[in-house]
């Protein structure tokens, strides 16, 4: 496809077309940029292993001379308020150390014993949300006890009253 698009190129340029010759130099320059690219990593591979003894001693110098990605490694900033990321050694790391807690974590902690407490004082019955729960179970409780008392009262009367229909129909039989 022609460069500039399908409608023809910005403000009346024309066309331009890449011919078969250069598009051959350029194939012929991508495949030897590969070439050297792969020559050039085998070579840093047998170097790399020499300089994996050598940088155990030689730290501080990593440090300074990291790669740097993308433009940075184009161009030098002096940057005063660019803070470097430092790589910390896993021996260097502190497990055990008393860690701090972040503000949320801390007002969780905090939640769950408050919370806690609560749930000891409700079952004690100190709150007063308990003791209106246990005001309102012994009205229930009270009410239920008169129920059933007068449930009884009535089957007594009812069983009093049949047995004495019973004798009053067994009389006049006789």
């Amino acid at each position: 496809m022609p460069k500039g698009g399908k409608k023809g190129g910005h403000k009346g340029r024309m066309r331009t077309y890449t011919s078969p010759e250069e598009i051959d130099a350029q194939m012929k320059a991508e495949k030897e940029r590969k070439k050297d690219e792969e020559e050039g990593a085998a070579l840093n591979d047998s170097q790399a292993e020499e300089k994996v003894a050598k940088s155990d001693s030689e730290d501080s110098e990593d440090d300074s001379t990291q790669k740097r990605k993308g433009v940075e490694g184009l161009i030098d900033i002096e940057n005063p308020n660019r803070v470097v990321q430092k790589t910390k050694k896993v021996t260097d790391v502190e497990l055990e150390g008393p860690r701090q807690l972040s503000r949320r974590e801390r007002e969780e902690i905090e939640k769950q014993k408050a919370k806690e407490r609560y749930m000891k004082m409700h079952l004690a019955g100190k709150t007063d949300q308990a003791k209106a729960d246990l005001a309102r179970l012994a009205i229930i409780k009270k009410q239920r006890e008169d129920a059933a008392r007068k449930k009884e009262e009535e089957r007594k009367a009812k069983e009093a009253a049949a047995t004495a229909a019973k004798g009053l129909h067994t009389l006049s039989l006789k």
